[in-house]
């Protein structure tokens, strides 16, 4: 399932404030399981008996509602000088108007009881109903003579029945909602105000209102934009924007500020959460539509998250062109048990392929996404093959047995320093493999091969980083010789992925610290897990024979900002509860990571987030070679491989100095 779908962040010492549940749930049918019980299917007859017997009887109370309205037609249109041939009039006709109102009124469902209070939409019907009934009764007119059946009476009684029963419904839900949050507003409800006088800020609006015990008292909608300020949503005022969100805490007594998962940017949220601070109200964040939208959900407003500030604006995808390339194709995903590449392998499955491939050697990893992702996508085939890309025999196998369409090559190590200690193996699992299975590619008539890359290939200074850009090397170096289009993407950290380092620093936390960073000055590129697969996905899509695509990671965060906001989320003070530790740079590691060389230039593409590294190809011939060379030196001598992939990317400098790297950085 898709990691936005968390609904709380792990806090490790409590909160600022206790969370209070927001008891909404969202049911999805095909959801809860497949074939009812009989037991269920007799319950399921008795609430339809049941539901049958209050629509009668709701339309039985109609019932008279209708003839007196039908009677006040009369009266008003004879100005309350109502004769004997008036009232002969509505005897005779009385039946008639009863019947047609009742008629549509039960076809349409606008008199059917509802546990809950009217909304714009059941007036929406009710005026169908009504006009339907006028409808059927103006041709009776002249079919039946002998019928008298004033048009203007006829009006006024449309008219009447939209004031009157429409009315009384709304009155109805003014009560309801006066006396939950007026008569029964009390010192145990938490004062509130939502971010974002829009659908989605409505939205969280009449769910708070829909809670049997009302858990929060909404005092105002905070919105950016000016022109809504003073606005009514839903009869709640927009009171202002974030700038004075200091200024309207305080003056309305605010506790909690509600905000819509995606609604704020990183930047803002920091912002509101420094307020927060300072002035004594917590922030808190609920799902989005797409969290309601993919299953059974219960909403509860929740601690802001490190996700959260780190947000940026939502990746907009063209699904059609994903659609018409994926649909229909088999598609492979090595190292579908890892991070990126299982959420590229749930990413795919919300389109239609005919068949996922899921290759990776990490059996327990198979075993549990195998089991993911049937429960997500039944009609979708999906098979699960453990192996090592590096056996040629056995990915033979599996290309040979499922003629894979597409392939998208995520397997590969990423710890820089275990692999600064063990250059052999970044050869064999980085380079080797992507050479054999491009290959293989090539030879099996694969349409598609997409390879997953790193910021760190950019003027490496690590063995990871320098392998990972001989592999790309040679996956450009191939265009010219297959069919294949063979399109790198290349992007930086992804967020709370395996072994990462928000995962290090909530070990760090829990444990009550230090919680360490190699430098102060040191930055990465983030983006969230699902952000990173969707762009893949979207860069396949567009990528053209071998291009190297970047995606847009925004601007770079500080590993110790980092580490400062985790600490503070889990409710404790850096440098007072949690201290903050400075180990060095590790080897291999560079204060500052680039996605592009200063010889590669930049095109844009059809997509804003996703930019094309133009450079110069290597020819196929030089690069086999070199590759060669490398791989017998990873038998025979490990050691003398940065020589060799010095000799290769001669952007890689080995153990350059932080302070000489952060000068060509700047320059």
């Amino acid at each position: 399932m898709d990691d936005s779908l968390k609904i709380y962040d792990q806090q490790v010492k409590g909160s600022t404030a206790d969370t209070v549940p927001l008891a909404l749930k969202i049911h999805d049918p095909q959801v809860a399981g497949a074939v009812p019980s009989v037991g269920h299917e007799r319950g399921g007859r008795a609430a339809r008996g049941k539901n049958w017997l209050l629509r009668l009887m709701n339309m039985a109370m109609l019932l008279p509602v209708f003839a007196g309205i039908y009677y006040l037609g009369y009266w008003l249109r004879f100005e309350g000088q109502l004769g004997q041939d008036a009232l002969k009039g509505f005897q005779a006709t009385v039946a008639w108007v009863l019947m047609a109102k009742v008629v549509w009124f039960v076809g349409l469902g606008a008199c059917r009881t509802r546990s809950r209070p009217a909304t714009f939409y059941d007036l929406i019907v009710l005026t169908q109903a009504t006009t339907a009934g006028l409808c059927t009764l103006l041709p009776m007119h002249y079919l039946f003579p002998n019928l008298l059946l004033p048009r203007s009476i006829l009006l006024l009684d449309w008219g009447a029945t939209l004031v009157v029963v429409g009315g009384t419904r709304a009155l109805l839900r003014h009560f309801h909602e006066t006396s939950v949050f007026g008569l029964r507003s009390s010192q145990h409800q938490v004062r509130a105000v939502i971010v974002g006088a829009n659908d989605a800020g409505e939205m969280i609006l009449r769910a708070l209102r829909g809670m049997r015990e009302p858990a929060y008292h909404v005092v105002g909608f905070l919105d950016n934009d000016p022109q809504h300020y003073g606005a009514r949503v839903d009869g709640v005022s927009v009171i202002g924007g974030l700038e004075e969100v200091a200024t309207l805490a305080a003056k309305y007594k605010v506790q909690q500020i509600l905000v819509v998962q995606g609604e704020l940017s990183g930047m803002q949220l920091r912002t509101l959460m420094d307020d927060a601070q300072k002035c004594g109200f917590t922030v808190r964040v609920l799902p989005g539509y797409q969290q309601l939208i993919d299953g059974t959900l219960t909403i509860q407003p929740r601690p802001v998250s490190i996700e959260d500030l780190l947000q940026r604006k939502p990746v907009l995808l063209n699904l059609g062109e994903i659609r018409e390339w994926v649909d229909g194709r088999v598609i492979m995903v090595t190292g579908s048990a890892g991070s990126i590449g299982s959420e590229i392998c749930r990413q795919l499955l919300q389109f239609s392929p005919q068949r996922v491939v899921l290759v990776d050697q990490n059996e327990t990893g198979q075993f549990f996404l195998d089991r993911e992702l049937r429960a997500i996508a039944s009609t979708v085939q999906i098979d699960v093959c453990l192996a090592d890309i590096l056996n040629e025999d056995r990915m033979r196998a599996i290309l040979g047995q499922y003629r894979p369409q597409v392939i998208f090559h995520a397997a590969a190590y990423k710890h820089v320093p275990m692999l600064e200690a063990h250059p052999e193996e970044a050869v064999q699992n980085i380079v080797a493999a992507t050479r054999r299975l491009a290959d293989l590619a090539m030879e099996y008539g694969v349409g598609s091969f997409v390879m997953i890359s790193t910021d760190k290939a950019i003027n490496p200074t690590s063995v990871m980083g320098a392998c990972k850009r001989v592999a790309e090397l040679y996956v450009q170096s191939l265009t010219d010789h297959s069919p294949c289009r063979f399109v790198t993407v290349r992007f930086g950290n992804v967020l709370d992925s395996a072994g990462s380092v928000v995962q290090i620093f909530r070990q760090q936390i829990a444990a009550g610290g230090p919680v360490t960073v190699t430098d102060p000055k040191m930055r990465r590129y983030f983006m969230t897990i699902p952000e990173a697969a969707r762009l893949v996905i979207q860069a396949g899509t567009i990528g053209k024979e071998g291009q190297i695509l970047l995606l847009d990671m925004g601007e770079p965060a500080r590993i110790v900002d980092l580490a400062t906001d985790m600490i503070r989320l889990s409710g404790l003070r850096p440098g007072e509860d949690i201290a903050i530790e400075f180990t060095g740079v590790r080897p291999g590691e560079k204060l500052f990571e680039e996605l592009h060389l200063p010889t590669e230039r930049r095109v844009t593409t059809s997509h804003p987030k996703i930019i094309v590294a133009e450079h110069k190809k290597t020819s196929r011939e030089r690069v086999v070679k070199a590759i060669e060379q490398l791989e017998r030196l990873a038998r025979e001598a490990p050691a003398e491989i940065p020589t060799q992939l010095q000799a290769i990317v001669h952007e890689y400098h080995r153990g350059e100095q932080p302070e000489l790297f952060e000068q060509r950085a700047a320059a």
